[in-house]
């Protein structure tokens, strides 16, 4: 059966502050370990009223603590925007509390605009020195060797699990290179998802991590108990991206029936393009999606975005996406 695990945005929503966001975050967990879902990660994002992950490491162990043996991680850190050293103290923390239970996912971009890098004191060079700062950052979770004098201390030993993401040739590169898996965020920039994947499993070189390739996709699945209320439950995430474009970084919106009174037909052409890797709909409609999606990709993987405005339907939603993988997995050990 292929993987399954969840993205987690972290939304504040127009009736939920940041800290109801963090609460629901962790509730998903809690619920998703139970439909059998594999890892649930958030992202860094700084300066964006809408996401409350900013302080990722801080997040994880929110979630982790409300739930029993779903993996938690970082989908992911931007590497840049910290100290390698910082990033080993922080999650050799988390692998202590939660031992076997974080990944760590590193990402190349700052995450945030020119304004908050420099309030974050880093430089926007800092991403030309990224394969160095992972190498570095692997060596702080392995085991000391006699006469090491520095150690990311509790990190050193814990053998963190690190991922490659990326939505651009350079982070399969990387990733193959190293020996590491790829996680591919085709959930918001789908374009060169195949041929990144292509390059990963032919320049693949196998480490101390991984032996052999391992690909994970990201993909938007908005479900509900129809097709009409999957579709109308989905507009609040159109309207984010619809909102993206314009420079307008806001708090998740209530859903809307008519997506086309929001946004113009420029937008809707740039946002669909962002969406492309999306499937909304019913039970059926999601199992059928998703089969064409592990069809074309191949994935080990599938990395789930669901970003549905109120609490309870997007529950409801990852629970309907569960038990569609599990018909499409079944249907294929028959």
């Amino acid at each position: 059966m292929t993987a399954i695990s969840i993205l987690e945005l972290v939304r504040v929503t127009e009736e939920t502050n940041a800290r109801g966001a963090l609460d629901n975050a962790r509730d998903l967990a809690a619920h998703a370990e139970n439909w059998g879902y594999h890892r649930i990660w958030v992202a860094e994002h700084h300066n964006m009223p809408g996401i409350a992950s900013a302080a990722t490491s801080i997040v994880i162990a929110h979630i982790a603590a409300g739930s029993k043996h779903i993996r938690v991680g970082a989908g992911g850190i931007m590497l840049p925007n910290h100290a390698p050293y910082i990033i080993a103290e922080q999650f050799g923390t988390l692998a202590q509390l939660y031992p076997g239970r974080i990944d760590l996912g590193l990402g190349r971009a700052p995450g945030t605009d020119q304004m908050t890098v420099r309030a974050l004191r880093r430089s926007l060079d800092n991403s030309d020195r990224f394969p160095q700062d992972v190498l570095e950052l692997q060596g702080y979770f392995a085991a000391a060797q006699a006469g090491q004098r520095l150690q990311a201390i509790p990190a050193t030993g814990t053998d963190v699990p690190l991922w490659i993401l990326g939505s651009s040739m350079f982070g399969a590169h990387l990733a193959a290179e190293l020996g590491l898996p790829y996680a591919f965020a085709s959930h918001f920039a789908p374009e060169l998802l195949l041929p990144a994947l292509e390059v990963y499993r032919r320049q693949f070189k196998p480490s101390r991590q991984l032996d052999r390739p391992y690909t994970m996709a990201g993909i938007n699945l908005i479900a509900a108990d129809s097709d009409r209320e999957a579709r109308r439950l989905a507009t609040t995430q159109q309207m984010s991206f619809a909102n993206l474009l314009r420079g307008a970084r806001g708090l998740s919106q209530p859903p809307i029936d008519d997506i086309d009174s929001y946004w113009s037909p420029m937008e809707k052409a740039q946002a669909e393009k962002m969406l492309a890797r999306s499937v909304i709909g019913s039970r059926d409609t999601i199992r059928a999606g998703v089969a064409r999606f592990l069809a074309e990709t191949d994935v080990d993987e599938l990395m789930i975005v669901s970003d549905i405005y109120d609490h309870r339907d997007r529950l409801r939603s990852f629970e309907i996406i569960a038990e569609a993988c599990r018909d499409e997995s079944e249907s294929h050990a028959m």
